[in-house]
Parts: C-alpha cells; sequence; structure tokens
C-alpha cells in the first residue's frame, strides 16, 4: 500500500458512515442457519432462534460448572450466534405475573385518566400503553410483589452472563392495543437512539462496545400468538458492524421486512437479546388481545463515572461567564463549545420520560444542548438558570 493511501484506509477503519453501509455485505452475515448441536444447553431451534427450557436451565446452573458452561453458551450465543435467546417458562407459576399484570392495568387507567404517560421511541404516539420506570412504580406500589417477580432466578442468570455482577434492572411496561402498527427496525441503548449524524461521530471501537453495556429482555405477561404482533427478529443482525448507522437506511429496513421472524410467546416467557439486533414490535392484528409485555433493559455496573458531579450547579455557574467571554471575544465558539463539553451533561439519559419525553426525537434535549441553545439566543442568565432547574427537575423521579 502506498503510504499516501496509510491515513485514507485508517480512517475507514475507525468512522463508519452512513453511506458506506452495504446490504450485500449485511446479507452474507444474515442468512446463516443456527444449528441445534453448536448449543448443546438449548432445547430446540426455531426460526433460527434458540429455545431453552426455564425448568432445565434452573437445574443445570445448581453445579458452578455448568453454570459457567451454561452462562458462556448465552454469551457466544448473543455474540457470534443468532443474537437472541427465548426461555419458554422462564416464570414457573405465572401467578406473579398476574399479580404484577393487575398493578400495571391500575397503572395504566391511572395514566389515561390523568392524559399521561405512553409515547414511543420507534412506534407512532397513541399505538400503544407504555408505563416509563415500571420498575420502581412496582417496587413502591407493591414491594412484596416487586420481591417475587425479581426473584426470577432466569432474568438474574442471563443479566449475570451478559454483564457480569452488579448489574443494573431497569423495565419499561408496553402493551400493543389491537389494531397497533409494528414499530420501525431499529437497534436499542445506547447508540440506537441517536441519529445518524451523532452516531458517525463515535469511533468503530464504541459501536462494538456499545451492545456489551445493556442487555434487551422481555417479559410475556400474556399469551402471545403471531397474530398478536410479538417482536420481529433478525437473527445474526448484530453481527454487522455498522449496523447502527444501517438501520436507518431504507434498503435495510426493506430487507428486515422481508427477512425477519417471529416467535409466539406463552404468559410467563422471556426473550433476551443483544441490543443491536435488529428488531421491532410487530403489529397487533387481533381484536381483542392486547398485548402486555415488561421489556427489560439491564445495564453494565461500569457505564458510570468514578466520580458524583453536580453538572446543573456548574453549568449555572459557568454561563454568564462563557456569554461574558464570547462577548468579550476572549473565547472562540470552538473554545466555548468545548468549556461546555467538559461542564454539562451531553446525554439525554437516565431521565423521566413520564416528565422528559423525546419530543420530536428519539432523546430528549441534553443538558449541553440547552446551554448551546441560550447562548447562541444570548438568553439572559435568569432565564437560563429557570430552563436549568426545570430540565433538571423533568429528570428526577
Amino acid at each position: 500500500m502506498k503510504s499516501d493511501n496509510i491515513p485514507k484506509a485508517r480512517s475507514d477503519r475507525v468512522w463508519f458512515t452512513a453511506d458506506e453501509c452495504d446490504i450485500s455485505d449485511f446479507a452474507v452475515l444474515t442468512e446463516r442457519t443456527t444449528n441445534l448441536s453448536d448449543y448443546p444447553f438449548a432445547q430446540e431451534v426455531a426460526s433460527n432462534i434458540l429455545i431453552y427450557d426455564g425448568a432445565a436451565v434452573c437445574d443445570l446452573v445448581a453445579s458452578p460448572t455448568s453454570r459457567k458452561a451454561v452462562l458462556a453458551e448465552w454469551v457466544e450465543a448473543m455474540t457470534v450466534g443468532p443474537g437472541i435467546v427465548v426461555f419458554r417458562g422462564a416464570f414457573a407459576d405465572t401467578l406473579i405475573i398476574d399479580e404484577a399484570s393487575n398493578h400495571f392495568w391500575a397503572m395504566i387507567e391511572e395514566q389515561r385518566a390523568s392524559n399521561t404517560g405512553g409515547g414511543d421511541h420507534f412506534a407512532k404516539p397513541g399505538a400503544n400503553d407504555r408505563i416509563w420506570n415500571a420498575l420502581e412504580k412496582l417496587c413502591l406500589r407493591s414491594p412484596e410483589v416487586f420481591a417475587a417477580y425479581y426473584g426470577n432466578e432466569i432474568i438474574s442468570l442471563v443479566s449475570e452472563a451478559w454483564l457480569g455482577p452488579a448489574y443494573q434492572v431497569t423495565s419499561q411496561l408496553n402493551v400493543v392495543n389491537p389494531g397497533g402498527a409494528a414499530q420501525s427496525a431499529h437497534r436499542d441503548y445506547h447508540l440506537g437512539f441517536q441519529t445518524a449524524a451523532v452516531i458517525e461521530r463515535y469511533p468503530a471501537h464504541v459501536h462494538r462496545l456499545s451492545p456489551v453495556l445493556t442487555l434487551q429482555g422481555a417479559v410475556a405477561h400474556c399469551d402471545m400468538p403471531v397474530e398478536s404482533g410479538p417482536t420481529l427478529y433478525l437473527p445474526y443482525s448484530q453481527t454487522y458492524a455498522p449496523g447502527y448507522l444501517a438501520t436507518g437506511r431504507p434498503e435495510f429496513r426493506e430487507y428486515f421486512d422481508r427477512h425477519q421472524v417471529q416467535l409466539p410467546l406463552s404468559k410467563g416467557d422471556a426473550a433476551f437479546f443483544n441490543p443491536a439486533t435488529f428488531h421491532a414490535a410487530g403489529t397487533n392484528r387481533t381484536t381483542d388481545v392486547r398485548r402486555m409485555a415488561n421489556l427489560l433493559q439491564v445495564s453494565s455496573a461500569y457505564g458510570r463515572a468514578m466520580e458524583s458531579v453536580d453538572r446543573a450547579r456548574m453549568s449555572a455557574a459557568l454561563f454568564p461567564a462563557l456569554r461574558s467571554m464570547i462577548e468579550r471575544r476572549e473565547l472562540t465558539p470552538d473554545q466555548a463549545a468545548n468549556a461546555v463539553a467538559a461542564c454539562a451533561e451531553g446525554y439525554s439519559f437516565p431521565t423521566n420520560l413520564d416528565l422528559d419525553p423525546p419530543i420530536g426525537g428519539l432523546a430528549p434535549q441534553t443538558q449541553q444542548d440547552l446551554m448551546h441553545q441560550a447562548l447562541a439566543e444570548n438568553w439572559e442568565t435568569k432565564t437560563f438558570t429557570d430552563a436549568l432547574k426545570a430540565q433538571n427537575s423533568r429528570r428526577l423521579t
């Protein structure tokens, strides 16, 4: 290779762009067959997805040696395998599912009465009923039900397999009502909730890192025949490195629509998957099934900084200084932006999605975005600090 080609070749390796996403490369990776013999602890393969028996898994993990082997199998299934593992009978006793569902239905009725809640990142508003932060709401409403529900061994095992110990659980309850249309194909949190312009700014190694920071899962709170629209998956799609950029491209969405698979679920079943797997909630074509699932998002313990920093207080102190320094031309716009990046929170999450919904995009306005807006529009300091306090309060539960 000529030396003058080295910088371009290196740049191409480190930075993904949407225009370079190649559907033929994607097809080679996804048009594979899952062999049951490669996964000895699985019960069967259905629609190219690995199916496990919940009771059998709980028996297997009683031995420390087989426990490590089972968890290792799931890790490889979600990295180089189909990307999805399904557990039949993850909740052996579905009574606790019903008890949790009763609380969730009550929450939904309360939201409807107060005209709050709902919304979706990847579907039209009104297509479903959504309870944000269902984890905390259930815990505060009924600690006993919470304890029985989240005492579930399958949830714990698969979370530790993917993330290691000290993981953090969150959940969002989702009900797709009869006639509710399918979501668009997507990848999930973190990079999956960003626009293509933002995603392109992250180097390739961050694209590879993002999927191992969270685990996605869903617990079926009712029987879900295919016509009720259980999740659509594209097995092996998590292996396509620039896939966070590909999900927004029409040829990839068309490919997903042609090749996606669905599995019917029974109440008490659970599915977990690599968040980089292309997926989408399906269309509910029934007239009488309100398809309820508890969507679990489990996060790595390592997704946090070492020190606690009050960035709202810092931003309130910094804003008038930046405004004055810009006016006196002591800072260039780029230097001011660098100072904002060091001070203010540049990420939308975690937040309270009941109070701080993603309006006009996939994620709410960040603290940095607010500060940039205030500087660009030359707000008075009190206007900025009032807006900052309001934004901060919306993020609290």
